[in-house]
């Protein structure tokens, strides 16, 4: 391997893991798993998630990752949210709008489209900005580590959306130990490839 490739390697890795590392560890996290389980699971809602840009690529894998482990979600996307598509949001939802500024304008344009269908809907926000107007909107706020992106420009996305990663992560794995979600479960969603072959093996609740 070409020793600088090899050298800016190690330092994204070694950047990356202390950001996640770093990631505030907060009573929030119950309380958003405890409103998903709320809402979805007991109230018959779904999670909507939504972000713009690489953002919303992160919201979209949080979505479909929590359709597979049994919490129906589903991913909008901010600009079709205010041509119609803001219809797929019902009154027992619960959102999750991902921004790493805080201040993206459709998501906060979003916020108050979903306020103005059901005022009591709850928001969950992903940021790295504490004071942001998302921070200050979301009813729980989940906050990313304030370190840098990895990028040369410090510009991209990277170390950002690698945190944003890793809290859908966590909330995923929280909300699958709270409801039980076990392998026989996880084999009636997903019936293809190598995941439901191994899924149809005999297993215990994912502990």
């Amino acid at each position: 391997m070409d020793e600088d490739v090899r050298s800016s390697m190690l330092e994204i890795l070694r950047a990356e893991s202390e950001a996640i590392m770093a990631i505030p560890v907060t009573d929030a996290y119950e309380k958003a798993v405890e409103a998903i389980v709320e809402r979805v699971h007991r109230q018959g809602g779904k999670l909507v998630t939504a972000g713009m840009g690489k953002a919303g690529q992160i919201a979209m894998n949080i979505a479909t990752t929590f359709s597979s482990t049994g919490t129906p979600a589903v991913n909008l996307h901010p600009s079709e949210a205010q041509h119609g598509d803001l219809g797929v949001v019902q009154k027992n939802d619960i959102v999750l709008f991902i921004s790493n500024s805080g201040k993206t304008r459709e998501i906060i344009e979003l916020v108050a489209l979903l306020h103005g269908l059901y005022e009591d809907i709850p928001v969950i926000g992903i940021t790295g900005t504490p004071g942001s107007p998302l921070a200050e909107l979301a009813d729980i706020c989940l906050f990313t580590a304030d370190k840098p992106e990895v990028c040369p420009l410090g510009l991209t996305p990277t170390t950002s959306t690698t945190m944003m990663t890793v809290i859908g992560d966590v909330l995923v794995v929280n909300v699958m130990r709270r409801i039980g979600f076990t392998r026989a479960d996880y084999a009636k969603r997903h019936h293809g490839g190598y995941l439901g072959i191994a899924s149809r093996t005999p297993g215990d609740v994912i502990k």
